[in-house]
């Protein structure tokens, strides 16, 4: 995902290596085995990602940063901004993190300012050995305000974005994603379209389609959000596509 906002480009939790390259499968019983990710990145992609000037990232996990981006994002000394839990291990790598953000607490960022909002990466038990995550709530200039929920599944917190922050803009990640073993990592069904009710603007839908333990369509939750008669609140893009808000 980039994010573009006057003469800034912003990577978001950049994967970029060709299919079947950037790391292992996720799950070996479940779903297909495939090494991920089991899709190209679209034609247009790195003419985009090379203007990159900043780089946000929600977490670690190898879908969110793999070797590929970590080699470009040094290469280029792009600025990284980051969760302040996870300063350390990317200097370490050798990134160049210029900022950190803390849950709920409000710096400031090209101008206008960022907030970490809590973010739990799966539904019970398996949340834990998930890790930290953070989704982040950016005010720019000029701009739409944008809520990343990044991987997480509904809780108290996203609820609060949505029904008190209020963002025109709310990006969801839909792709239920899910190991072998235990309950989904992402939001199930019921939870994004949760999640779409209760934004109050505009939603936008990604981490579709694009490694192997997800298992959530973009054809599907297209039916689902048609069901409930919101298809007019919902973007969910093809791989390249972008959208002005």
């Amino acid at each position: 995902m980039v994010i573009e906002t006057g003469d800034k480009i912003i990577l978001v939790d950049p994967m970029l290596g060709k299919k079947g390259t950037a790391g292992p499968t996720f799950t070996l019983f479940r779903f297909k085995p495939k090494k991920n990710p089991i899709v190209d990145l679209p034609n247009n992609a790195m003419s985009i990602v090379n203007k990159a000037t900043h780089c946000l990232i929600t977490h670690l996990h190898p879908d969110h940063l793999d070797k590929e981006a970590e080699l470009f994002l040094k290469s280029r000394n792009i600025p990284i901004i980051c969760s302040i839990k996870d300063e350390a291990t990317l200097k370490k790598r050798g990134l160049n993190v210029i900022q950190t953000v803390e849950y709920w607490k409000d710096t400031s960022f090209l101008g206008g300012k960022i907030q970490g909002i809590p973010a739990v990466h799966g539904y019970g038990f398996v949340a834990k050995p998930m890790g930290n995550v953070m989704g982040f709530y950016i005010e720019l200039p000029n701009e739409k305000s944008i809520y990343l929920s990044a991987d997480t599944i509904y809780t108290d917190d996203v609820h609060k974005v949505l029904t008190q922050l209020k963002p025109d803009i709310a990006v969801v990640a839909c792709g239920t994603a899910q190991l072998d073993i235990f309950q989904p990592l992402l939001m199930r069904m019921d939870d994004i379209l949760r999640f779409v009710k209760n934004a109050p603007n505009k939603v936008l839908a990604n981490h579709l389609e694009a490694v192997n333990h997800c298992p959530t369509k973009r054809a599907e939750l297209q039916k689902e959000v048609s069901n409930i008669g919101l298809t007019h609140k919902v973007f969910i893009p093809k791989d390249g596509e972008s959208i002005t808000y």
